[in-house]
């Protein structure tokens, strides 16, 4: 069953943030995931988070997406998004 990471992001510096949307790619694709969206063009119909981007990404599993999060590739990315943003990331079971 997939699993998907939504990551509701507000970027604060931006050539800070950059550092991190090259690193973390990789870390995705390692545990199998892929990006579905990635800060494309959005509308909020309802609510307020305040964002500025948007990414949805897939992942075979919430064990892969799990194994994504807490792999060592990604805690260093996550160190270059650190006080470049403000950043709600959300993982989700799929159907």
């Amino acid at each position: 069953m997939p699993a998907y990471v939504v990551s509701v992001v507000n970027v604060k510096n931006p050539e800070q943030y950059q550092k991190y949307a090259v690193l973390a790619p990789a870390a995705i694709a390692k545990q199998g995931g892929r990006f579905l969206a990635r800060g494309a063009i959005h509308e909020t119909l309802e609510g307020g988070l305040g964002a500025n981007r948007v990414v949805v990404t897939e992942f075979p599993s919430l064990e892969k997406a799990k194994a994504f999060y807490h792999s060592a590739e990604y805690q260093a990315a996550r160190l270059n998004r650190l006080g470049a943003a403000d950043f709600t990331m959300m993982l989700l079971e799929g159907l």
